[in-house]
C-alpha cells in the first residue's frame, strides 16, 4: 500500500522483519507466512537465532550497533551488516569475513540527524569513507543507512530521508554499483518509501510490541 501510494513500483521495496527479544516459534511463524528477510539488533541473539532457524532461502539483517569484538561473529554468520558506521569495522569485516561465503553485503550508516547520541558517518565524512571500500574485496558495498531523529509529521519525517536520499543519488555518481536506501521503520516507512527506501526494517508492526 505504502509503495503504491509513493508511487513506487509493487515488489520495488524489501520489507526486514525485525525479529529482536523475539523467540524463534515467533520467526518460523513470519517464514510460513512467506517472510524470508530478518533483522536482529544484538549480535549474539542474531547468531543464536540464525543456527536455530538455518540460511536456506533466509537473509540476515544485522542492524544494530557493532561492536569491534562482535565483527568475526558477524561476519562468518549475517548476510547483510547495516550499520558499518567507521573505517575499523569495516576492516575487520572484510578481514574476517570468510571467502567461502562471498562478499559481505554493507551498509553505510549515516548521521542525517547529526545526534551526538547517535552512531553513523556524518554526512561531510561520506565521500571519503566509500573510497575505502574499492579496497576492501570481501565487502560489498550496497548503499546507505539512516536511523533519524523521531519527527511527529509526516512532513518531518521525510525531510532526513530525503537527504539521506539525495546523499545516495551524489554518491552513485562515483559508486554506480550501490543499489540499496535502508531507512523506514514501523513508524516511518510511509515517509520513508515516499522518499525512495528500497529496504525498510519493520519489528512492531509485524511481532507486536516488545
Amino acid at each position: 500500500m505504502a509503495e503504491r501510494e509513493a508511487g513506487r513500483p509493487p515488489g520495488s521495496v524489501t520489507l526486514v522483519a525485525v525479529s529482536k527479544t523475539k523467540p524463534v516459534e515467533a520467526i518460523e511463524e513470519a517464514l510460513g507466512a512467506g517472510q524470508l528477510a530478518f533483522g536482529e539488533n544484538y549480535a549474539q541473539e542474531a547468531i543464536e537465532k540464525a543456527a536455530a532457524i538455518g540460511k536456506t532461502g533466509v537473509s540476515w539483517h544485522f542492524i544494530g550497533p557493532v561492536q569491534s569484538n562482535k565483527t568475526r561473529p558477524l561476519a562468518e554468520n549475517m548476510d547483510w551488516v547495516h550499520t558499518v558506521d567507521r573505517p575499523k569495522i569495516a576492516l575487520r569485516l572484510n578481514e574476517q569475513r570468510p571467502k567461502t561465503m562471498g562478499p559481505l553485503n554493507v551498509c553505510i550508516q549515516v548521521n542525517v540527524s547529526r545526534e551526538p547520541s547517535k552512531a553513523g558517518v556524518l554526512p561531510e565524512d561520506l565521500s571519503d569513507f566509500l573510497t575505502m571500500f574499492r579496497d576492501l574485496p570481501n565487502l560489498k558495498l550496497r548503499g546507505l543507512m539512516a536511523i533519524p531523529a523521531q519527527a511527529s509529521t509526516a512532513k518531518e519525517q521525510r525531510v532526513p530521508f530525503r537527504e539521506l536520499s539525495q546523499l545516495f543519488a551524489s554518491s552513485k555518481v562515483n559508486h554506480p554499483t550501490l543499489d540499496t536506501l535502508s531507512m523506514g521503520m514501523s513508524a516511518d516507512l510511509e515517509a520513508a518509501i515516499a522518499e525512495g527506501a528500497t529496504i525498510v526494517r519493520i519489528g512492531t508492526d509485524i511481532f507486536g510490541p516488545r
